[in-house]
C-alpha cells in the first residue's frame, strides 16, 4: 500500500485490510501530515518510510522489491484513499485459483457508470483503455484502477522507469508485451469526497501519461507488432501462418462477407488518399477480417480509377437529374471534376453502398456454399 498524505482514510483502510490478511507492506511516500504517527499504531505490519515524496510509481517499485525480499510471489496493491474495498481481496485470490496460468496480472475493474464516479475519471479511463488496446491488442474495461494483483517474478524481469502515476500504465503494457496475461476482475468502488484525497494532477500527470502512450505506440508499431508477427511465423510455419493469421480462415462466412462489403464501400468512396488507413481502422474497430477488407478496397487501384469515376458520375447524374456531357475518354484526359463535384460525391457514395451490398451478399452466398461443401466432404 503506497500512501501519501491520506491521514483521513489510512487507518480505516489498514484496519479493513488487516481483517483479510496480516501480510501488509506500507510505503510511506514522504508524507508531511500525520501518516507517520498513524503508522506507529500498526507496528505489526511491514513499513517503509521514504524521506521524500517521489511518486506512486516509485513507491510501488520499492514495495515490490520488499515483497520479493520477503519471499512473496504475488502482491495486491490497494490505494490508501478509501476508494477500494479491502473485502474484495478474496476476489483476486479466487480468480488466481481458477486461472490456468500463473503469469497473470489482474486489474480491478470499477463500475465507471456509477453515479459518484467523476466525469474526468470516466473519460481518462476510456482514453487509457483505447491506447492499451492499440499497444497490446487486449481490450480491458479498466486500465487505470490501482487495485491490482501483480505476479512479482514477472514484474521483476521488466525494466520500469517511470516514477509517478504513469507507472501504472508502463507496468501493464510492458508486462503484456512480455507475455503476461492482463485481465480485469470486477471490484467495488467508492468516491467519498468528504474523506478521499486524490494527488492526481490533471494537467501534468495526464500530460506525462500522454507522452508515455505516444512512445509506446511507436514502439508497438515499429518493434512489438513486427516481433510478434515474426514469432508467430516461426512457430507456425509459412502455410499455417498464412492460413490462420493473414487469411483468418477460421472466420465465419458472415464476418468475411462484412469484410468484403467494407472493403468495397471504402474503395469506391470519394476518400482518395485515405482508403488504406480508413479501411484498416474500421476493420480493427469492428473486428472484421483486415486482409479481406484491405484486398477489396483495392477495387480503386490505378487501372480501375477511370471506370470508378465514370460509374460514379453516371450514378450521380441519374440521381440529381443533372445532364453531363462526357465520355469515358474525356474523364481520363480533361474532365472538370470541381465543377461537377456534388454530382460525383453523391454518385460515388450511392455506388459505394450499392456495390458493397451486392458484393457482400454475393460473398456471403459463395462462402456459405463452400463451407457446406467442406462439411459434406468432411462427413463423407
Amino acid at each position: 500500500m503506497p500512501t501519501y498524505n491520506n491521514h483521513k482514510t489510512l487507518g480505516k483502510v489498514l484496519n479493513g485490510v488487516l481483517e483479510q490478511t496480516q501480510n501488509i507492506i506500507v510505503i510511506n511516500d514522504g508524507s508531511t501530515d500525520t501518516t507517520s504517527e498513524i503508522l506507529k499504531d500498526f507496528y505489526q505490519i511491514n513499513q517503509v518510510h521514504l524521506p521524500k515524496n517521489k511518486g506512486k510509481g516509485n513507491a510501488l517499485k520499492i514495495g515490490f522489491e520488499k515483497a520479493i525480499e520477503l519471499g512473496y510471489e504475488y502482491a495486491i496493491s490497494i490505494d490508501s484513499d478509501g476508494q477500494h474495498f479491502p473485502e474484495d481481496i478474496p476476489v483476486f485470490l479466487k480468480a488466481l485459483q481458477n486461472e490456468e496460468t500463473n503469469n497473470v496480472l489482474y486489474i480491478g475493474a470499477r463500475n465507471m457508470e456509477q453515479s459518484d464516479v467523476p466525469g474526468s475519471s470516466s473519460f481518462g479511463n476510456k482514453f487509457s483503455n483505447f491506447w492499451f488496446w492499440f499497444e497490446t491488442g487486449t481490450w480491458l474495461k479498466d486500465t487505470q484502477s490501482g487495485y491490482r494483483m501483480y505476479p512479482l517474478k514477472e514484474i521483476e524481469k521488466l525494466n520500469l522507469y517511470t516514477p509517478k502515476f504513469e507507472f501504472e500504465i508502463e507496468v501493464i503494457v510492458k508486462a503484456a508485451w512480455n507475455g503476461t496475461l492482463v485481465k480485469n476482475i470486477p471490484i467495488q468502488i467508492s468516491y467519498d469526497d468528504t474523506e478521499r484525497v486524490s494527488h492526481f494532477r490533471k494537467v501534468p500527470d495526464f500530460a506525462r501519461i500522454s507522452v508515455l502512450n505516444t512512445w509506446f505506440v511507436l514502439v508497438a508499431i515499429f518493434w512489438i507488432k513486427p516481433r510478434d508477427l515474426y514469432r508467430r511465423l516461426r512457430k507456425k510455419g509459412f502455410r499455417r501462418f498464412l492460413k490462420e493469421d493473414l487469411l483468418h480462415s477460421s472466420d465465419s462466412s458472415r464476418k468475411k462477407a462484412f469484410s468484403i462489403a467494407l472493403g468495397v464501400f471504402i474503395g469506391l468512396s470519394p476518400l482518395w488518399g485515405f482508403h488504406t488507413i480508413i479501411v484498416l481502422f474500421l476493420a480493427v474497430l469492428f473486428k472484421l477480417n483486415k486482409i479481406i477488407a484491405f484486398a477489396f478496397s483495392n477495387i480503386s487501384l490505378a487501372p480501375f480509377i477511370p471506370f470508378v469515376l465514370y460509374a460514379s458520375l453516371r450514378t450521380g447524374s441519374f440521381i440529381t437529374g443533372e445532364e453531363l456531357i462526357y465520355t469515358y475518354d474525356s474523364i481520363v484526359t480533361n474532365f472538370e471534376f470541381i465543377t461537377h463535384l456534388k454530382t460525383y460525391i453523391i454518385g460515388s457514395l450511392t455506388l459505394s453502398v450499392i456495390a458493397a451490398t451486392v458484393f457482400g451478399l454475393l460473398g456471403y452466398l459463395i462462402l456459405t456454399l463452400f463451407d457446406r461443401k467442406k462439411i459434406v466432404i468432411g462427413n463423407g
